[in-house]
């Protein structure tokens, strides 16, 4: 008996032989941990789908911050009557100041509120002085109507092209802490980088990041707290336009929009799932695992050590601090998973030693179940960490995070599942097995019979060849592309109200553009600038000369490529000035001379609305706000972002240099790291199975199978999605780990018990009769009771949830298939098992 037997028999004997005190302990551990469940937070803020060393997130940080760009949240509303009207004038202002006394707004923008230029009859030389707006204007609706039409500050941006529908703009409260903290810790990040044994920066750095998430935390909820209250305003006003016209379809319409209401419909989504899937999954679990076995003991024992699992894990998540986003919510669900398939093996297991070993006691049967069940299960688990741990190899938090989080996950199922299993069976007394299942539904009969089929099995193998042909081709259409509007169903609000807002109010993400003009020695003094103009000027020199035709160009010539350019949707830029202030310079375009008069002449707060938002002359630079439009199905984001920086390199040649950042940028600059380190991780982690499989079985020919019939599945399940037409996300991209850590386990269960029968019969084709009638009904009964449960999931209405769970049931079908049918069929083809292998066949310690 070599060493590692040795463990196993003292491991299983401990179990058994005192199940009361070892109950005990395990519930006592299970009740603390689980004390800090609710600890567990949940953070689907924009902020955990960033890339934590991206450059590009640097410059949008400094970007916000130098042109004091506001966190705003978009209404979009559409009257039932025309926009001019008075009653919905009324009910713009109405609206307007209830959302105005909404703790955390800092004001509301609406056509209320917008100057008009144009209709009011000014001239350039009133720019400096009280604009009139809709509330004190006296122009005709006609003229008012037109310039919001034709403005390039208000169409297409606060008023849609047919003038039915308009924006209110929230500025929020700014929270200029959050970018405090995320300066400090960073700085504290790079200190540690230099100097690794730095004591006191980590210690600050740690103290620093507690503080920075209690800051985080209370914050996040004045957010959902606000965004409840704008959403309850917005429903009282729905209401009452349809309670006050009951038959007229076209009432007035209300729709939210903006950055943190899609956080916060996120987290809603997320919490959702988490709890009403996740039960769900458990009863129809409950119900499969009862047509199985048709005894409640074994439904309740796997349901009980699979709560069990997942408390005991979220609880140490809790205790560490480790926070639930919507990649890492998976985590549950996967658990679940691989408890079951432990669970399943064992109470198989314990069920094949009673009909062959009734007259053993209880805890003889336990003991021998927990016993033979220990090495495969711990292969199993240790191969599965192997694929989960390749997503650590990823630059994002929350991917690193899953990748922690299954880790220890599912090696607290394994041990709990056999602690839990050994203790409370050993409890129970003996009960007959009920085979009515087994002896009626010959799905493993059939499989095993397709094996041995020689002119099947080389269907098999066609097949195989086939789907993995498809596979391949299917992956060569892949594409890391997605939306944030594609996240939800078309029936929810908040896809009607971004799509509402991306086609007729100039689109929902947005995107930075800033062109940094290079520094010229020789630049002349702007010769449209006379003496007399000194005295104006004595407090901004800088702006004397940095107003030139150079820049200008620069500026309407990119500002023209931006509008004309596809997917763009609202631009703004100094150059709606210029065309503004054509319009009131009877037709003449303003000149650097009265462009610097305008930077120098206006109050700090008109040039905080007016110019700072685009212009930085201390920084050289001009900055352009757009928005894209994310509900177009044709937009390639990566490649517009490729196209868009070329082009605008060209056009503005070596005099200037060209950065674009904003949401779209970091999130897709987040997908393609993803996806590029999920390729680069692969070759490792497929290295990784191969040695372990070689240590495992003592075989060449047998690691190289497992390895096979773990990538078909995985080739067909990424070829299905990209023949499918979908987009790999930050959900689906993780579907690679899965298929691996679920094929693996099926794959060292299967060939183990092979060995096992092997060294039994002496025969292949008997050895595969027996495994499929042994270990292929818990491959069946995990494939097929994970498959029902996570069916469920296909009712949500967050797209990346409905898309795991059908990948999910996607990959346990080829799973089981691969497991049941290839796998068996490869194993009968290695030239009738030679006999050096029969011999390390022997040596395997059949109970």
């Amino acid at each position: 008996m070599n060493k590692s037997d040795k463990i196993k028999q003292k491991l299983a004997r401990m179990l058994v032989s005192a199940p009361k005190l070892s109950l005990a302990l395990a519930l006592i551990l299970c009740a603390f941990l689980c004390a800090f469940v609710p600890k567990l937070a949940i953070d689907a803020s924009t902020q955990t789908l960033l890339l934590e060393n991206d450059k590009d997130l640097e410059l949008w940080r400094d970007i916000t911050k130098r042109y004091k760009i506001p966190n705003t949240l978009v209404i979009a509303y559409t009257p039932n009557s025309d926009l001019l009207s008075e009653s919905s004038i009324s009910m713009l202002a109405a609206l307007s100041k209830d959302l105005a006394q909404i703790k955390g707004v800092k004001s509301v923008f609406s056509m209320l509120d917008a100057p008009l230029l144009l209709s009011s009859g000014l001239k350039f030389s009133d720019l400096l002085g009280k604009i009139p707006t809709l509330k004190d204007s006296n122009a005709s609706k006609e003229a008012i109507k037109a310039e919001f039409l034709s403005s390039p500050f208000y169409k297409n941006s606060l008023v849609s092209s047919d003038f039915k529908t308009t924006a209110l703009l929230l500025t929020l409260e700014p929270n200029p802490g959050y970018n405090e903290f995320i300066a400090s810790i960073t700085a504290l990040e790079n200190t540690l980088k230099n100097a690794q044994n730095n004591a006191t920066a980590k210690t600050l750095l740690k103290e620093q990041r507690a503080a920075f998430k209690a800051y985080r935390d209370e914050l996040r909820v004045a957010e959902h707290e606000q965004i409840t209250q704008i959403r309850q305003v917005i429903a009282k006003y729905n209401q009452n336009s349809q309670s006050r016209i009951p038959h007229q379809a076209s009432s007035s319409q209300l729709f939210l929009g903006g950055i943190n209401m899609i956080a916060d419909d996120m987290i809603a989504f997320v919490r959702s799932d988490l709890v009403t899937y996740g039960l769900a999954t458990l009863l129809l679990c409950s119900l499969c695992l009862f047509v199985y076995y048709l005894q409640l003991r074994y439904v309740f024992l796997a349901i009980f050590i699979c709560l069990v699992c997942v408390g005991v894990a979220s609880g140490l998540f809790g205790l560490l601090g480790f926070e639930i986003t919507v990649i890492s919510s998976n985590y549950i669900a996967l658990q679940l998973i691989i408890t079951l398939s432990v669970v399943i093996h064992l109470i198989n297991s314990y069920r094949e030693f009673f009909r062959k070993k009734s007259s053993f006691s209880q805890k003889a049967i336990v003991y021998l179940a927990l016993k033979e069940r220990m090495s495969p299960c711990f292969f199993a688990i240790f191969t599965t960490i192997i694929g989960f741990i390749s997503l650590v190899f990823s630059d994002i938090r929350p991917i690193i995070s899953l990748g922690l989080m299954m880790s220890a996950s599912i090696m607290l199922s394994l041990i709990f599942s056999f602690w839990l299993f050994g203790s409370i069976m050993s409890l129970l007394s003996k009960k007959s097995v009920n085979t009515a299942f087994e002896r009626y539904f010959s799905l493993t009969t059939l499989c095993a019979k397709i094996a041995l089929n020689l002119r099947a099995r080389k269907v098999v193998f066609a097949i195989s060849a086939l789907g993995l042909c498809a596979g391949l081709w299917g992956i060569s259409k892949l594409s890391v592309e997605n939306s944030f509007i594609g996240y939800f169903k078309e029936n929810t609000d908040i896809y009607k109200g971004m799509e509402l807002i991306d086609n007729k109010l100039g689109g929902t993400v947005p995107l930075d553009i800033i062109i940094s003009f290079k520094k010229d020695k020789k630049e002349p003094r702007n010769s449209s600038l006379d003496d007399e103009f000194a005295d104006e000027f004595a407090s901004s020199d800088a702006a004397q000369y940095w107003f030139n035709e150079r820049r200008m160009s620069v500026l309407k010539s990119v500002n023209e490529y931006l509008k004309n350019k596809e997917f763009i949707g609202s631009v703004n830029s100094l150059a709606d000035l210029l065309e503004v202030g054509k319009e009131l310079n009877e037709g003449r375009e303003l000149d650097a001379l009265a462009l610097a008069l305008i930077y120098s002449s206006l109050s700090g707060e008109r040039r905080e609305l007016i110019l700072t938002p685009f212009v930085s002359i201390e920084n050289d630079e001009l900055h352009f706000s757009v928005r894209t439009l994310d509900s177009d199905p044709r937009l390639k984001r990566a490649e517009f972002l490729r196209t868009l920086q070329n082009e605008l390199n060209e056009l503005v040649g070596k005099d200037a240099q060209v950065k674009i950042s904003g949401a779209m940028k970091l999130y897709t600059n987040m997908l393609d790291s993803l996806f590029s380190s999920q390729i680069n991780s692969l070759g490792f982690v497929l290295l990784a199975f191969f040695a372990t499989f070689w240590l495992i079985f003592a075989s060449l020919r047998l690691a190289i199978i497992a390895i096979c019939i773990n990538i078909l599945p995985l080739i067909c399940v990424l070829g299905a999605m990209g023949l499918a037409g979908l987009s790999l996300d930050i959900m689906s991209i993780t579907i690679g780990s899965i298929s691996l850590g679920i094929g693996v386990d099926s794959a060292i269960h299967y060939i183990y018990r092979y060995k096992r029968e092997l060294a039994h019969f002496k025969d292949s084709k008997k050895a595969i009769i027996a495994s499929h009638a042994s270990i292929g009904y818990a491959l069946y009964y995990t494939s097929f009771a994970v498959f029902i449960g996570f069916g469920v999931m296909i009712s949500s209405n967050f797209w990346p949830t409905i898309y795991f769970g059908a990948l999910t049931d996607l990959v346990m079908f080829f799973m089981l298939a691969s497991s049941l049918i290839l796998l068996p069929s490869l194993l009968l083809s290695q030239s009738a098992y030679p006999a050096n292998e029969q011999n390390k066949a022997k040596t395997i310690n059949a109970v």
